[in-house]
């Protein structure tokens, strides 16, 4: 699924999201250039859901909790053999959805590899706008 959107139309996919996540245990993992969206899409995500939190990159904190069952994480500043060593992999463990800024395919291989309900959403930047490319 493709979709192109300006910031303003961000709730379409929220909302997209929203409907083919319900009642599911997955990881989402976003790849975006810096400054492409991976961040305000969960903010729009998270909105969609009628919770009220402040949506920031956990770039320095690693993991934020939204509710009890929306988890946020961005490996940015972190190797996935760091990850891996500071035992987040078994995060992915807890029931809910987990969105993972710059997860890379190694990430994505040992998930499929472990089980785990993998969709990749791809963030590219077309002028004013993104293209959002879903591969469940």
């Amino acid at each position: 699924m493709e979709f192109l959107l300006s910031e303003n139309e961000l709730e379409k996919i929220a909302l997209y999201l929203k409907n083919i996540l319900e009642n599911r245990d997955c990881v989402v993992i976003l790849r975006g250039d810096l400054a492409s969206g991976k961040t305000t899409l969960v903010k729009h995500f998270v909105k969609s859901l009628d919770l009220n939190y402040t949506v920031n990159s956990p770039t320095f904190s690693l993991q934020v909790v939204y509710g009890s069952d929306i988890y946020h994480y961005d490996l940015y500043n972190k190797s996935l053999e760091d990850f891996m060593a500071l035992g987040m992999l078994e995060e992915f463990e807890k029931k809910g959805l987990h969105f993972v800024e710059w997860g890379s395919e190694k990430l994505e291989n040992i998930l499929n590899d472990y089980g785990f309900d993998v969709i990749v959403l791809n963030i590219y930047k077309k002028d004013s706008k993104r293209l959002y490319k879903i591969d469940e």
